[in-house]
């Protein structure tokens, strides 16, 4: 009768911990966030300018971008399980914070996802911005003031709790 106790038991956590980690295979989240308000603009090179515009619209309106420090693209750990994709930035704000932009942004979904800036692909040195928001979408992480983006360059899409890697970015100028 034991015996029949700890193997029910046993059977029980097993499969809550496989509900856990299984689940987010089958959800999908999507968010679409705003540029981040007191984004600093900059106005457009005319040479970007034209491939966008027609010469008279041009005339009658100064295009603005949003101006970006760092940038690179996600690319997933190739496993055929874990994956990322899309764009990622970093836009300065008036009042001289920065935020960290994921754009077009796409993951395979995992339990326990995280934003993290990073030295490196294993998460060694780490500063987490954050539960990843969605596996879809366009989203803003918000960078401590102290940050050096010199150094924390790699964006990982992390699993916390299996300490895994989903992709990365390596940002540069």
């Amino acid at each position: 009768m034991n015996k029949s106790l700890i193997a029910i038991i046993a059977i029980a956590i097993v499969g809550v911990a496989s509900a856990f980690a299984i689940s987010p295979y089958f959800t999908e989240s999507t968010i679409d966030e705003e540029l981040p308000a007191g984004s600093i603009v900059q106005p457009m090179m005319e040479d970007v300018m034209e491939d966008k515009m027609m010469e008279d619209v041009m005339e009658d309106k100064m295009m603005e971008t949003i101006h970006m420090s760092y940038s690179g693209t996600f690319i997933g750990v190739g496993d055929g399980i874990h994956d990322a994709q899309g764009n990622v930035y970093t836009i300065p704000l008036e009042d001289g914070s920065n935020v960290l932009r994921l754009e077009n942004f796409e993951s395979t979904n995992g339990p326990d996802l995280f934003v993290y800036l990073a030295t490196d692909d294993g998460a060694s040195e780490f500063i987490n911005l954050g539960e990843l928001k969605a596996n879809k979408g366009n989203q803003n992480y918000e960078i401590p003031d102290d940050a050096d983006l010199t150094k924390y360059n790699k964006v990982l899409i992390w699993c916390k709790a299996f300490g895994v890697l989903f992709g990365s970015a390596q940002l540069s100028t």
